[in-house]
């Protein structure tokens, strides 16, 4: 199989080409590094180089899973793999990182499902931007446009997946993370509903059942199938999802009926949002009425200032929880050369906070999610932007004063983290590209539970009017 080829499938195209004995694992495997060998030198997608036991993995013998053979990137944050250090783009854990003795749930489901993971990808560092330019690994850049940025916290994995190493990556989401660079990548980003996918056993509720995996992918058809192989609770899980009746990927095939569509443009707070991105917005929501659904400006009433500012407090919080421990396990304290200048105000501010000001701001997000389920009982979905502008230049939201860097890289992705917060499941989907050729993202979120509508509505507008899912060129 040469490179033009592999890159024409989708990761269930390229499994049934393994199945019936057309292709190799090893055959996609040495496809899969000769184009990560040339794409990521210029991209810096990938961190950990795992081949070696990418091909011990083969030689083993692969499970009869739904994507055997197929080969797979796993971000550097949260999960673990056995026999390697997650470095979660921070050099406190990447120097004498603890050596992971197990893997995570969703680690080994991805296993079982017969992917075979050949590489890490890059993230910031602890997951706290939009874009990923961690000081340990360097910036990841869009293949799209090697001055812009490909998003973040999954940077490394849209950065790859756009790029064609390999058609979908793990990803994961705690303010939007899989959604904005599926936005700046031109990709299908899913964020599933809180405790679809499980991140045990060693991650609990991180930032208080804020945070989720799954992918980032070039089609609808790999993001379902994959939530499909990787989908249902884990002993003892903090959240568990309402059960999906049927498979996701059975969903694309079943036509959704007229819909109630809330349109929202104006993020949660007021943020200028790129008259591009506003233009994809309305285009879209012109294309739904054509498909027969209604559509009216309207979004959740939420004491957005008291969500928002609780989001804060649970992940700073989370900041102090990790490095805290982290310094334990050293045996010294993190100290201000340790962590960037973000992460170091974040641990500076978790560590001040107290219990109440916790209890509080769980309290908060646990309001706005029966806020949000309220107001799905009178539209079905909420379409908006994914992020406010097309991505940014490299270093765009760099500032000598971390608090303003972080003000930035909120202001460029304005819409996502209220889901995070009221745990519903949201997709972006690459409806546009702007004038100078960067995709853009359109949003749509759905009432808990219901990744199947998000899924149906996503293939009715793919249908209408397909996107591309070529790779973005050398």
């Amino acid at each position: 199989m040469n490179v033009d080829e592999y890159q024409s499938f989708d990761a269930v195209g390229l499994a049934a080409l393994v199945a019936r004995n057309e292709v190799t694992p090893t055959e996609l495997l040495d496809v899969a590094m000769q184009i990560a060998d040339a794409r990521n030198p210029s991209i810096n997608a990938l961190t950990q180089d795992l081949r070696a036991f990418a091909r011990a993995e083969i030689d083993r013998g692969l499970p009869g899973g739904s994507f055997r053979g197929v080969p797979f990137l796993l971000k550097d944050q949260f999960q673990q793999l056995t026999g390697t250090v997650t470095t979660a783009g921070c050099k406190v854990f990447a120097d004498g990182g603890a050596i992971a003795d197990h893997d995570s749930t969703l680690t080994a489901r991805y296993r079982a499902a017969g992917f075979v993971i050949f590489a890490k990808t890059n993230s910031p560092e602890l997951a706290m931007s939009s874009t990923t330019e961690p000081a340990l690994f360097g910036p990841t850049r869009n293949p799209w446009n090697l001055e812009h940025s490909a998003g973040g916290s999954s940077g490394g994995a849209a950065s790859a997946v756009a790029a064609g190493i390999v058609p979908v990556a793990h990803a994961s989401d705690g303010g939007g993370s899989i959604r904005i660079p599926a936005s700046a990548c031109g990709l299908v980003g899913l964020k599933p509903t809180r405790g679809r996918v499980p991140l045990g056993p060693a991650v609990f509720e991180n930032w208080a059942g804020a945070t989720c995996a799954h992918v980032v992918s070039r089609t609808l058809r790999d993001t379902a199938a994959v939530l499909d192989a990787t989908a249902g609770p884990e002993l003892g899980d903090s959240y568990v999802c309402y059960p999906h009746d049927g498979t996701f990927l059975a969903e694309l095939q079943r036509a959704p009926a007229p819909l109630r569509i809330a349109l929202m443009i104006e993020p949660w707070r007021p943020t200028p949002v790129d008259a591009e991105v506003v233009a994809a917005v309305e285009s879209t929501a012109r294309q739904l009425e054509a498909l027969g659904h209604h559509v009216e400006l309207a979004r959740p009433q939420l004491d957005v200032e008291a969500v928002l500012g609780a989001f804060g407090v649970i992940t700073s919080t989370g900041t102090a929880v990790i490095l805290d421990a982290a310094a334990e396990r050293r045996g010294r304290t993190i100290d201000e050369d340790d962590i960037e200048p973000t992460t170091w105000w974040s641990y500076q501010r978790g560590r001040g906070l107290g219990a109440t000001e916790y209890a509080n701001a769980v309290n908060a997000v646990q309001l706005a999610t029966r806020q949000a389920a309220r107001f799905h009982t009178k539209f079905d979905i909420l379409l908006s932007p994914t992020v406010a502008t097309p991505p940014p230049r490299i270093g765009a939201f760099a500032n000598p004063d971390p608090l303003q860097t972080l003000i930035a890289t909120g202001c460029f992705a304005p819409f996502t983290a209220i889901m995070n917060l009221t745990g519903q499941p949201s997709i972006s989907l690459p409806l546009a590209r702007s004038a100078n050729g960067l995709p853009i993202g359109v949003m749509l979120t759905s009432a808990l539970g219901t990744e199947g509508l998000l899924l149906r509505l996503s293939a009715q507008l793919e249908a209408a009017a397909p996107w591309p899912t070529s790779v973005a060129p050398a």
